[in-house]
């Protein structure tokens, strides 16, 4: 069995904590574990490390990388040069582990931002799914709905099969009235969005339902790259597996998912998973209460005080503050896409951003600067980069820097100096085994992370 995790998106729900480039995926949200992470160790219980690859855009594919180089030494990323939904994904990946392989095996297909505790019932339902996949269908996982959701899809199923049933139709998500239907139906299951089939079988069925995308897929050939050129990515539709295939197929079976499960696609998602005080509370972080019931304070950088909330939601970040009732806790997608209609970076990029060398802080900012505090790991480098559109200023705070700087290597300590004229060719490092801070003061016309061109990267991307 091979397995293929989706780590696209952008967790516009989980907004502020969320952003669009470092989304709820990547946060360690529930545990001390990213959601990818917890999502690459529970699908490794069924299947070898080396046969999982996840596949994300270009924009996070550095973040994945690292994060699974910490879980196994040989992490398998595909990157897509743009955005174009989950069928182009998936049918890439499977050709991938195809050509890869020479073989036409058993795929799991999972999201990366699921939650699920159980893994020996997931790995059993995982089992049951191999069974009817090897039969030539297309399986879903749905979740027995105990309530009246009206934040997913669900699928309405027919007879049962020998495992699990065969699918009716897919129905988009209901308002409540339609939900309740649903629910005292008993033949309706809400969508998890993992999939299990034969990749052969698949294959057929975008040859069949959405030859577009089968058509482009053919022209792209993993045997000499990893690479997914962005000429013929391009062209690909932008479309969901659901759409493309999954309401098209008559091969399509459902799997009641035995395990427990959760999307954490909201707020009051993360509410419901967490542990509660007795007012049926959840603080997170520096927070102080009076009086306060049914609610969830999430504090990241700031003390936040609360006195006799109900039923409300606040999430405090560096530079933004949410506050909202739980039952709107869906409509915070509509503040993030109002954000990024207004080109407010807000919606883009924390004010503190992750790298695999440690991270940066922006302390500062305004028209022609910006400054930054920069915190490298011991023995990390940043790249051997240029820019064309700045210039940089570092003051070493703690640990000792080493910097190269047009050939010459400087050691700095605290309170040294050294200025990075426009394009010149530099790296900062830390070969050394305590923490370096350096605070960066940038100038120019141009203040963007594309204004980056790497000759050397000990993390693979250049």
């Amino acid at each position: 069995m091979y397995g293929i995790i989706l780590a696209g998106g952008s967790g516009s729900r989980l907004w502020p904590l969320s952003r669009e480039l470092y989304p709820k995926q990547l946060l360690n949200i529930i545990s001390d574990k990213s959601l990818l992470q917890s999502t690459y160790e529970r699908i490794a219980h069924c299947m070898p490390k080396e046969n999982i690859l996840s596949i994300t855009n270009t924009k996070h594919a550095s973040n994945v990388k690292m994060q699974i180089s910490e879980l196994t030494d040989k992490p398998v990323v595909l990157s897509e040069p743009v955005a174009k939904n989950t069928a182009p994904a998936i049918a890439l990946a499977a050709k991938y582990i195809m050509q890869k392989t020479n073989s036409d095996p058993v795929i799991l297909v999972v999201p990366s931002d699921h939650l699920i505790k159980d893994n020996e019932k997931f790995l059993s339902t995982v089992k049951k799914g191999e069974k009817l996949a090897e039969q030539g269908y297309i399986v879903t996982f749905g979740i027995q709905p105990d309530y009246p959701e009206t934040g997913y899809g669900y699928i309405n199923t027919l007879k049962p099969l020998d495992i699990g049933y065969k699918v009716k139709e897919f129905v988009e998500k209901p308002d409540l009235k339609t939900a309740e239907k649903y629910l005292a139906a008993g033949t309706y299951f809400w969508n998890s969005g993992i999939f299990m089939f034969k990749a052969s079988v698949m294959m057929k069925e975008f040859e069949k339902y959405a030859p577009e995308i089968s058509k482009i897929a053919e022209n792209v050939d993993f045997t000499k790259t990893n690479d997914i050129p962005f000429i013929e990515f391009d062209k690909m539709p932008s479309i969901s597996i659901d759409y493309a295939i999954m309401e098209k197929s008559d091969r399509i079976a459902l799997l009641k998912l035995e395990s427990d499960w959760n999307d954490l696609g909201s707020w009051q998602s993360i509410y419901d998973v967490s542990n509660k005080d007795e007012n049926n509370n959840v603080f997170v972080g520096h927070v102080i209460d009076e009086g306060s019931k049914n609610s969830f304070v999430y504090a990241s950088s700031k003390l936040v005080t609360t006195i006799g909330l109900e039923n409300t939601i606040i999430v405090e970040t560096e530079d933004a503050i949410l506050a909202c009732k739980k039952d709107r806790a869906q409509d915070v997608k509509k503040i993030f896409e109002t954000l990024k209609k207004q080109n407010d970076d807000t919606h883009l990029i924390h004010k503190t951003v992750f790298r695999p060398w440690g991270f940066y802080t922006v302390i500062a900012q305004g028209k022609g600067f910006q400054s930054k505090i920069i915190h490298v790991n011991p023995g990390q480098k940043l790249s051997l980069q240029s820019h064309n559109h700045r210039s940089e200023h570092w003051v070493i705070l703690n640990g000792t820097a080493k910097v190269i700087l047009e050939g010459k290597e400087l050691v700095l300590s605290p309170g040294h100096s050294v200025d990075i004229p426009v394009k010149a060719i530099h790296s900062l490092q830390n070969p050394y085994k305590e923490d370096v801070e350096v605070i960066e003061v940038q100038k120019g016309d141009i203040l963007l992370e594309e204004d980056i061109i790497r000759y050397e990267d000990m993390y693979g991307r250049v």
